[in-house]
């Protein structure tokens, strides 16, 4: 079997445009993997396109060859966007690798340690204040103009079966509620990284609001990104001790700081989603930095995701995926979360725009918090072009 075309398609997803990979064999079967683009100004696609060069021709079922040997030639400029063009042509083999043998993907990995996986609510309230226009006029969702409103979310996650949902600061301070700067976006004030007490104490009165609508039982996440410096990251663990979090999720390239912070706080540490590669995770899993390693497999490439997993596993620390993206990466993940003996938790936007759904042939179930693993063969679901072309991008995204 070799590959014979690889395209990249694009949606319109709401606020974001939905990217996929579609690879074309000369057998007749097609494999699919979603991508996402817009964190930087540069281009992912344009990579997958240079990258496609170099696969057509080889043997899509040859996935470690493939990976290995692409990103072989990404050695003087590895991890970033290079890795995640590698990654999306990975996961597109994958897929063809699996129903090449007539099988689930997670087959691949020696089968499934679960039939269902746990999934918590991500960007929960904070995305709908960071992407108001979208979500209130075109979706008609209620505003988050308050605390009460958070405490409304809180209520709607565990009404819906939620065992867990995260969050990003929200500040009110404005005439409008505003989500925070991660620390990675251009913005008045980004590069200086140090947050203040009434801000700290802003975040706090946000997640009780959290709280009192979910309930004791919720697990309640905060994602701060790259927005601290060791300092102050390590105030605001300290203050967050009291509410007792399911995990305070915060990023910095520095293996020896998050390992002090992890050490300096009651509150559990998750991190490193940003990162590519074995080779990256490996000085953070030495110095127990993190109590759960956030793995991206759209970023890594489910098969290179495993092999971070199964070192993370030598280390006794738990794997998360980075799953920021639409339905065919909720797929994706959800495989990866079935291969791995040391997984915690799922990432899941909850609250995607819902046509998007229609861009499978075969969408995810959601029950009881929980994704139903696919038993189909490859991810278990193609794209529906018809529905792609359907809603073309949006001029502005």
């Amino acid at each position: 079997m070799k590959i014979t075309g690889i395209e990249t398609l694009h949606a319109d997803g709401g606020y974001r445009t939905c990217c996929y990979v579609k690879m074309s064999t000369d057998e007749g079967l097609v494999g699919w993997s979603e991508y996402y683009e817009g964190l930087t100004g540069a281009s992912v696609t344009n990579v997958i396109r240079d990258f496609a060069k170099v696969a057509v021709g080889m043997d899509p079922r040859q996935v470690g060859r493939i990976s290995e040997s692409l990103l072989a030639s990404t050695r003087l400029s590895q991890g970033g966007l290079t890795h995640q063009g590698v990654a999306a042509i990975e996961n597109a083999c994958l897929d063809i690798q699996g129903k090449a043998q007539g099988v689930p993907v997670h087959a691949l990995f020696g089968g499934a340690f679960r039939e269902r996986v746990p999934v918590y609510w991500t960007h929960c309230g904070s995305y709908r204040v960071r992407h108001a226009d979208f979500y209130e006029k075109e979706l008609g969702c209620e505003p988050v103009r308050t605390l009460d409103d958070f405490a409304r979310l809180g209520r709607e996650a565990a009404e819906q079966g939620f065992t867990a949902l995260k969050t990003n600061p929200v500040f009110f301070d404005a005439d409008r509620p505003y989500m925070f700067n991660g620390g990675f976006r251009i913005a008045p004030g980004f590069l200086d990284r140090s947050i203040g007490d009434a801000r700290i104490g802003g975040i706090i009165e946000q997640l009780q609001a959290l709280r009192d609508g979910a309930g004791p039982d919720m697990g309640i996440m905060l994602d701060v990104s790259f927005s601290q410096r060791t300092e102050g990251y390590l105030r605001l663990a300290r203050r967050l001790e009291e509410l007792g979090l399911y995990w305070l999720e915060l990023d910095m390239r520095d293996p020896e700081g998050v390992a002090m912070i992890r050490r300096s706080t009651g509150t559990p540490v998750a991190s490193l989603e940003s990162l590519h590669g074995i080779h990256e995770y490996r000085p953070y899993l030495v110095e127990r930095a993190v109590d759960t390693a956030i793995v991206d497999p759209l970023w890594n490439g489910v098969w290179q995701s495993v092999r971070v997993a199964t070192l993370a596993d030598a280390f006794e620390t738990h794997i998360a995926p980075h799953n920021p993206v639409g339905d065919l990466g909720n797929l994706i993940s959800a495989h990866f979360c079935a291969s791995i003996p040391n997984f915690r938790i799922m990432e899941l936007r909850a609250d995607e725009a819902p046509w998007t759904r229609d861009f499978l042939t075969h969408p995810s179930t959601i029950e009881n918090g929980e994704i139903v693993v696919p038993t189909r063969p490859g991810w278990g679901s193609d794209i529906n072009e018809d529905a792609l072309a359907a809603h073309p991008p949006r001029a502005s995204r």
